[in-house]
């Protein structure tokens, strides 16, 4: 009988670890199906596996303004040693001016994408109509620059934007872009990969340009050249886009695409490093790379602590003066959580 019972306690245990050692990576993605992170992380996850030599599971956990799967992750699950979390552009702005529990560093940093988000037009005659969702904020400040340019007040630019912008709240992805192709809204937004697969209807209007770690400066998204947001400014203007409102756009602009497309694991994980290299060899690998271009765009990673270097470094420049005005904008405007934190 106690061999027996040995036996059995034997093959569950082999059993158990060899579930455990074969159990697949998760990726957690803070919204649902379909929308923007989704399908930058189902393009990743598939050149990312055989370098991985494991499969990746995507698990969507959404919630209002994508914050509970960022804190469900925090709270629970990266304590799993095969659990990655991907943040977006959303949940910088909230890292930025709402309470959260997440906190980028406490988390191993293995990559990000260093995108920006494409502004899209339809039919733009003298007002705009545009829907928001998680991570808008930074497009209706700089729609709202594009229309008014340089004001010299909040009071000027807060009635500026309610002449000139319809700005339509609590829209999801899905409905928001059937809005825009039916004309029902002249102004979409995208991340690079779903701008190519959803906004065939639309004109380029601007990108936000990409944030360059080296400089500290806005530069222009070289798959867009000369329709960054400054230069598009400047051609309709006659003047480089300055002032409060300006900085406070940059602001939660640089916190919102630096971290759009970020992968995280637990500090101390034992598979960071594992995930990190496989990361490393995926941007070697020229086939995954030309389908990545093509899916996506050409645009360059923060590798490991590149990441956590970019997210100190909007962290030592951030002036609190100029954070007070956005959360003045985002909460007594827009009419969005925010808080002096």
């Amino acid at each position: 009988m106690k061999t027996y019972i040995h036996a059995i306690v034997l093959t569950w245990l082999i059993t158990f670890w060899t579930s455990f050692a074969l159990a697949d990576y998760k990726m957690i993605i803070p919204q649902k199906p379909g929308g923007g992170t989704s399908q930058w992380a189902s393009i990743i996850a598939k050149h990312l596996e055989p370098h991985l030599g494991e499969k990746i599971k995507l698990v969507h956990i959404p919630g209002a303004r994508d914050i509970p799967g960022f804190n469900k992750f925090h709270n629970e699950l990266r304590f799993d040693d095969k659990t990655i979390m991907v943040s977006h552009g959303g949940n910088g702005v909230s890292y930025l001016t709402e309470s959260v529990d997440y906190d980028y560093k406490q988390y191993e940093p293995i990559g990000g994408m260093n995108l920006t988000i494409i502004i899209g037009k339809k039919n733009l005659e003298d007002k705009i109509y545009f829907a928001g969702g998680s991570g808008n904020i930074p497009d209706v400040m700089a729609l709202t620059l594009f229309m008014c340019g340089n004001l010299n007040s909040f009071d000027a630019y807060e009635k500026c934007y309610k002449e000139n912008i319809t700005f339509v709240k609590g829209m999801s992805g899905s409905e928001r872009r059937l809005a825009f192709n039916n004309g029902e809204l002249n102004i979409t937004r995208e991340n690079p990969a779903a701008y190519k697969k959803h906004a065939k209807a639309a004109n380029l209007l601007f990108t936000h340009g990409v944030f360059d770690l080296d400089t500290g400066q806005v530069v222009d998204d070289r798959n867009h050249p000369n329709l960054s947001f400054n230069k598009v400014f400047i051609a309709k203007w006659g003047e480089a886009p300055k002032g409060n409102f300006y900085d406070a756009y940059l602001l939660v602009k640089n916190y919102r695409d630096v971290l759009q497309k970020a992968l995280w694991m637990n500090k101390g994980n034992p598979n960071a490093t594992k995930v990190t290299i496989a990361l490393l060899d995926m941007l070697e690998d020229n086939e995954a790379m030309a389908a990545i271009d093509k899916a996506v765009g050409d645009y360059d990673w923060f590798i490991a602590d590149e990441l956590l270097d970019a997210v100190n470094y909007l962290e030592d420049k951030k002036d609190l003066s100029t954070k007070s005005y956005l959360i003045k904008w985002q909460r007594d405007v827009l009419g969005y959580q925010a808080v002096d934190k």
